[in-house]
C-alpha cells in the first residue's frame, strides 16, 4: 500500500505540499520559510529515492514565470527607465564576481573545462547555462552542475529570507518608502473648488484660457448662482464663478495662481450634472487615447481622474486605456447611462478569468525560448523557456491588446497561477536535487560543493554591499535584483512571499534577461579559459 502511494506521483506531489507549507509556518525567532519550504521537504523525499516528475516542475515553472511577466509588465518600461541602468549594473556585477570566483575555484582546486563550466552554471541555477556548458565542454559539466545546483538552489532561498534580518531593515517600512517615491513620481489627485476672481481670465472662454496646458488640471463642472455648469470650450467664465478643478497638488498651486482665490466645502451638482466612477471594460477603446473618445462631445461628459494599478492618474488626452482602467466621471445624469455602457463598466469582466491569452502567450513564449541565434561559430544563445516565457509576458502585459486578445489577467487568477505553478515546480526541483545528492558528495568529492558554495554566496555579499552602501537601493528592489541576477525562480518565490509589494518581482524581471545573457557569455569565456 505505501509502496503504491509513494509510486504515485499526484499522491507524493500534495503530501511534499501539504508538509511544506506545514514546517513554512514554523516561527523561528520571527523567521519563517513560507513555500519556499516545500523545497526542503522535496530534497528529503528526493534523498529516498521519490521523484515528482519534471513534466510537471517545467509546467509549474511555464506558469509561475508567465504570471509574474503579466504582473510585472505593465511596470517594467517604466522602472527600467528609471531603474534599470543601476539594477542591470548590479546584476552585472554579481555575474562577474561569479564567474572571477569561478576562476578561481578552478585555479584553487585544478578543475577542467567540463567541471568549472557546470559549477558556474550549477551555482547560479541556470538551466540555460548548463546548455551551454555541455556544449561548450562536454556532457561532464553535469555532474559538478549537480553538486552546485542543490546550494545555489537553498543558498540563495536563505540568504533573501535572512538579509532583511543581518541588515536589520523593516521590510514593510522599505514598503512605505517605496509607496512614498511612488507618490512623488505618480501624485494623488485631488479636487478643490476656487472663486474666479482674476481679470485676466473673467469675460475668456475656456478655450482661450487653456488651463490644463498652464495648470495640468481638469475644470469638472462650473457653479453659477444655482445653475450647476458643465464645461465646454466654448463656456465664458465670468467673475465670481464657482469651479470645481480636480488636479495634483502642485497643478493646484499653479491653478490657485491663475483663477483666483481657493474656497472650501463641496459644490453643489445641481439637478442634471452627477459623478460617476465606471470600469472600462469595453475591448474596443482599450489602448485607445483618451482624447480619441471624445467623450465631452458625444456624451457631454468630463473625465477627471483615471485609478490604474492603485495609482492615480492625470487624464490627458494622449493617455492610452487600459483594460480595469477606473475612470472618474462627471456629466449629465440623462446621458451617463450611455457613457457607463460605451465604457463597458462591466465589473464581473474584470474578475473573469480567460485562458485564451494565457494559453497562447504561454505558446508564444516556448516559441520565443527556442529561437537560437548565432553570432559566430563559437557563439550562440537562445532564452530558453523561462526566458522567453518571461519576455513574451512582459511585453505582451506591456501592449495590453492585440485585436480581440487581451494580455492581461485577474489579481485572484495571477495571484492562484503563480501559487499552482510555483509549488508543482518546488517540488520537482527539490525531488530531483535530493536524489543520489549523498552519493554524488561521496564518489566527487566536497572540494566542488565547497566551491559552489562561494560561487553562489560570495557574489550575493559583493552586491549587497555595493548597492546598500553606494547606490542605497530599496531591500525589495535589492531582493528581487539578486533574484532576478542569480537566475533563481525559487529565490523569486521566497522574497516575493516577504512583502505584498510588486517591487520584487518587477525588479526581478528587468534583470532576468540581462543576467540571462550575461551568464551565457561567461560560461563560453570561462570554458575556453580553462580548456584552451
Amino acid at each position: 500500500m505505501a509502496h503504491s502511494l509513494l509510486s504515485s506521483p499526484i499522491f507524493v506531489l500534495f503530501v511534499i505540499i501539504a508538509l511544506g507549507f506545514i514546517v513554512g509556518r514554523i516561527d523561528i525567532k520571527g523567521i519563517t520559510l513560507d513555500v519556499s519550504a516545500v523545497i526542503f521537504v522535496a530534497l528529503l523525499f528526493g534523498h529516498f529515492g521519490v521523484v515528482v516528475p519534471a513534466e510537471l516542475g517545467n509546467f509549474g515553472m511555464t506558469l509561475f514565470i508567465f504570471a509574474i511577466g503579466i504582473q510585472a509588465g505593465p511596470g517594467f518600461f517604466s522602472t527600467f527607465k528609471s531603474k534599470g541602468k543601476s539594477l542591470a549594473g548590479l546584476a552585472a556585477l554579481l555575474i562577474l564576481t561569479a564567474t572571477l570566483t569561478t576562476l578561481a575555484v578552478t585555479y584553487i582546486c585544478g578543475l577542467n573545462a567540463a567541471d568549472t563550466a557546470g559549477l558556474l552554471a550549477g551555482a547560479l541555477t541556470s538551466t540555460p547555462g548548463l546548455a551551454t556548458a555541455r556544449e561548450m565542454a562536454g556532457d561532464n559539466a553535469a555532474i559538478s552542475y549537480g553538486i552546485a545546483y542543490p546550494f545555489g538552489v537553498i543558498g540563495v532561498i536563505l540568504f533573501v529570507k535572512l538579509l532583511p534580518r543581518i541588515l536589520k531593515i523593516d521590510v514593510r517600512q522599505e514598503e512605505r518608502a517605496l509607496e512614498a517615491d511612488r507618490r512623488e513620481l505618480n501624485p494623488d489627485i485631488v479636487a478643490r473648488a476656487y472663486r474666479v476672481t482674476n481679470p485676466l481670465i473673467v469675460g475668456r472662454r475656456l478655450q482661450d484660457i487653456q488651463l490644463r496646458l498652464h495648470t495640468g488640471a481638469v475644470i469638472s463642472r462650473i457653479v453659477r448662482g444655482e445653475e450647476s455648469i458643465l464645461p465646454h470650450a466654448a463656456t465664458v467664465l465670468q467673475e465670481g464663478d464657482l469651479i470645481k478643478v480636480v488636479g495634483t497638488p502642485v497643478s493646484h498651486d499653479k491653478t490657485a495662481e491663475f483663477v483666483g482665490e481657493r474656497i472650501e466645502g463641496e459644490l453643489p451638482f445641481g439637478k442634471n450634472v452627477e459623478l460617476q466612477t465606471g470600469l472600462v471594460t469595453a475591448r474596443s477603446i482599450v489602448n485607445r487615447t483618451l482624447g480619441s473618445l471624445n467623450l465631452q462631445q458625444n456624451f457631454g461628459c468630463i473625465v477627471t481622474r483615471i485609478r490604474r494599478a492603485g495609482i492615480d492618474l492625470s487624464p490627458e488626452p494622449s493617455l492610452a486605456l487600459k483594460f480595469g482602467d477606473k475612470l472618474t466621471l462627471v456629466g449629465r445624469k440623462d446621458s451617463m447611462e450611455e457613457v457607463l455602457s460605451f465604457i463597458g463598466n462591466e465589473g464581473k469582466r474584470v474578475s473573469d478569468t480567460d485562458f485564451l491569452p494565457i494559453a497562447l502567450g504561454i505558446a508564444l513564449g516556448v516559441i520565443v525560448g527556442k529561437i537560437s541565434l548565432s553570432f559566430s561559430t563559437s557563439f550562440t544563445f537562445s532564452f530558453g523557456l523561462t526566458g522567453g516565457v518571461l519576455l513574451t509576458a512582459l511585453v505582451l502585459s506591456a501592449i495590453g491588446k492585440t485585436g480581440p486578445v487581451l494580455w492581461t489577467m485577474s489579481g485572484p487568477a495571477n495571484q492562484l497561477l503563480r501559487q499552482l505553478g510555483l509549488l508543482l515546480f518546488l517540488a520537482n526541483v527539490g525531488t530531483s536535487a535530493g536524489v543520489g545528492l549523498v552519493d554524488t558528495f561521496r564518489t566527487s568529492g566536497w572540494s566542488l560543493f565547497i566551491g559552489g558554495f562561494f560561487i553562489t554566496l560570495l557574489p550575493m555579499i559583493v552586491t549587497v554591499t555595493v548597492a546598500r552602501y553606494f547606490f542605497r537601493i530599496n531591500i525589495l528592489d535589492l531582493l528581487g535584483t539578486l533574484t532576478g541576477g542569480m537566475t533563481s525562480t525559487p529565490g523569486l518565490a521566497a522574497a516575493d512571499s516577504m512583502s505584498d509589494s510588486s517591487a520584487v518581482s518587477v525588479a526581478y524581471a528587468t534583470v532576468y534577461p540581462v543576467a540571462m545573457v550575461l551568464l551565457i557569455i561567461c560560461i563560453q569565456i570561462v570554458s575556453m579559459i580553462v580548456g584552451g
